[in-house]
């Protein structure tokens, strides 16, 4: 079992940044795939970036540039780097784990808010 819990998130201006983190429980958090997502009200849960467990990594085309996805074996701990934020960022964040590169994620946090302000 893995637990993960998100922070970070909050108010910011347009062009703004914040910085989300993860935290992993578990021994093997290294071989896991790990991603975040976002979704806003009415909406479906939006890929936003994800990273595998040699370190590659992808990000929608929506937040490519701007947003970067990176890991940190040591603390069990996965970021989201957010620059130029803009309003149609405004969303709840979730980290994901998933015990492969690919397929489904097994893992879900609990989410962080994060609004971005024009």
């Amino acid at each position: 079992q893995v637990q993960l819990v998100e922070s970070g998130g909050g108010l910011v201006q347009t062009g703004g940044s914040l910085r989300l983190s993860c935290a992993a429980s578990g021994r093997t958090f290294s071989n896991y795939g790990m991603g975040w997502f976002r979704q806003v009200p009415g909406k479906e849960r939006e890929f936003v970036a994800t990273i595998w467990s040699d370190g590659t990594r992808y990000h929608a085309d929506s937040v490519k540039g701007r947003f970067t996805i990176s890991r940190d074996n040591a603390k069990n701990t996965v970021y989201l780097q957010m620059n130029s934020l803009r309003p149609e960022d405004t969303a709840v964040y979730y980290c994901a784990a998933r015990r492969n590169n690919f397929g489904r994620y097994d893992y879900w946090g609990q989410g962080t808010q994060v609004t971005v302000s024009s």
